[in-house]
């Protein structure tokens, strides 16, 4: 969530909600992303989100197109999958369009669109993004970390794999279905991670970063028990750990430590600079074996959401 004071002048605006973007709305979109991101440092929408720009309809998600003499000024995603929790959302504002109340409109929308029940990431914790939650009544709920450490001269420990454990890298589409099943319950408590279907999936192997030789695959006999999927991002010198799970049977047993030394020796090893990874901030106990892994803060994403 990325947005903007009052200001008194208010453009003629005009709002569109649509499930699916055609091929120009979507590039008019990731234009945007591209400039607000330039301006902000982050995207204003995630990678998942992102991914939703494209290929039609999908159940649950909603594109909010905010114009202003015909240019496209505002952009906000809803996702409305999870049983539970209420819808979550992102919203970004062009930065050559910010200050004239385009950021409260989008705002004010996901809230009618959503029954005034919704969660709203702001990536990187702005102070205009904490003021707009403000305006629109919204309390902090979550706290996101962004974590780094150095890869060069990595010095860590060789890898410790519990008894009769083993690891192989993933074969696109002979490890998909035992894939998002181990994924599933690793992160049977964890909606976004542990939703993943084959289209998320599919969409990610579908992507230029995409290299299975840094996706981890560990196995007690036929049994896929944990994983580790790397991330090299290329332009900016990054090593992403970009998921490790283990399903609960196997927890406990340094399996995640282990995966994770895993990959980060990969990453070192392509010659990445630096390695970074999200995790929530009141995962106490992951956040702990991330600094002894020598992680440190970097920056928070936070979100927001109504009362009710």
């Amino acid at each position: 969530m990325t947005s903007e004071d009052t200001a008194p002048a208010v453009p003629a605006r005009s709002l569109d909600i649509l499930s699916a973007l055609s091929p120009g709305q979507t590039e008019a979109v990731l234009d945007l992303l591209a400039e607000a991101a330039r301006a902000d440092g982050q995207q204003a929408v995630s990678e998942q989100g992102r991914l939703q720009l494209r290929g039609g309809a999908r159940e649950g998600v909603r594109h909010l197109l905010l114009t202003s003499q015909d240019r496209l000024v505002g952009y906000a995603q809803l996702e409305d999958t999870d049983p539970v929790e209420a819808p979550a959302a992102e919203l970004v504002v062009h930065p050559a369009h910010r200050g004239h109340g385009h950021g409260r409109a989008l705002g004010n929308a996901l809230l009618a669109e959503s029954g005034k029940r919704v969660r709203v990431w702001a990536h990187g914790g702005h102070s205009s993004a904490r003021h707009l939650a403000q305006v629109l009544g919204l309390t902090l709920f979550r706290e996101l970390r962004q974590m780094r450490r150095p890869l060069t001269d990595l010095d860590l420990a060789g890898p410790k794999l519990p008894d009769g454990v083993h690891v192989r890298t993933f074969v696109p589409g002979e490890d998909d279905t035992a894939w998002l099943a181990a994924n599933a319950a690793a992160f049977a408590h964890h909606p976004e991670q542990g939703s993943l279907g084959q289209r998320d999936l599919d969409d990610r192997k579908g992507e230029p970063w995409f290299d299975p030789a840094g996706f981890f695959l560990a196995f007690r006999d036929e049994e896929l028990v944990g994983f580790h999927w790397t991330k090299v991002h290329a332009e900016e010198g990054l090593g992403e750990v970009y998921v490790v799970g283990v399903r609960p049977g196997a927890q406990g047993g340094g399996l995640g430590k282990a995966l994770t030394t895993i990959g980060l020796r990969y990453l070192a090893g392509r010659g990445v600079p630096t390695a970074m990874l999200y995790v929530d901030a009141d995962n106490t106990a992951a956040v702990a074996v991330y600094e002894r892994l020598g992680f440190v803060t970097y920056e928070t994403d936070l979100m927001y959401r109504t009362e009710s």
